[in-house]
């Protein structure tokens, strides 16, 4: 068992991590990576510059735990219901983000709904980085790769019969239209959608070869 002092030690360390973190994500959603710099997230999160690398080496270090941290939330909803296609073929065609496991509710936080909004543009953010800033795009690279896997492991688990170079290809298409969907927010809707819905259901069940009517991704 820990002793209370280094749990309390932890603590603080995880309580100032969240602060600068928090801080640094509005600077990087209003500036952009280039042009927010360290005493900027300090001024924000009301530290010292000092402070700050204290905790990360340098803002590439912040980055990192950003991705990170946005990677892991994303694998949480996928390992919850979010991997229900039906559902998937739903928030696709409304354009959400964010809660990819149920329908956004009338009454649900509006502070939930900003850092879903605000892990997306940060998620472009690194994509755009990444072109030319290589530690950005080995953090990118990572990430993506480590949800692809995520995404493969739970749909094979539910359709065995698919060979693994199958599965694979299943998911890149899948990848595809996911990703396509979220830049595709920033644009004009065009089609309804529940004919919108009606398509992606369709398309799921001939990619998967299953009714989604009767047969869940649980």
């Amino acid at each position: 068992m820990l002793h209370p002092q280094l749990c309390s030690k932890d603590a603080r360390i995880s309580a100032r991590r969240d602060q600068i973190i928090a801080a640094a994500r509005l600077c990087f959603r209003k500036h952009g990576f280039h042009g927010a710099g360290m005493a900027e997230i300090a001024k924000t999160s009301q530290l010292s510059v000092g402070q700050i690398y204290r905790y990360f080496a340098n803002k590439d270090a912040i980055i990192e735990e950003i991705v990170r941290r946005i990677v892991m939330k994303k694998i949480r909803l996928m390992t919850g219901n979010a991997h229900n296609l039906q559902q998937v073929a739903h928030n696709l065609a409304h354009r959400r983000i964010g809660n990819l496991s149920a329908p956004y509710k009338e009454d649900q936080c509006t502070e939930q709904k900003e850092q879903a909004e605000i892990d997306h543009a940060l998620m472009l953010e690194v994509a755009a980085e990444a072109t030319r800033n290589p530690v950005v795009e080995k953090i990118w690279r990572d990430s993506e790769k480590e949800l692809f896997n995520e995404a493969k492991s739970l749909l094979s688990a539910t359709f065995p019969q698919f060979s693994e170079a199958e599965m694979t290809a299943k998911v890149e298409s899948l990848a595809v239209i996911c990703e396509g969907t979220a830049f595709r927010r920033m644009t004009t809707v065009h089609a309804d959608a529940e004919l919108l819905e009606a398509l992606y259901n369709r398309y799921f069940q001939d990619l998967f070869e299953t009714d989604l009517s009767t047969r869940k991704l649980e």
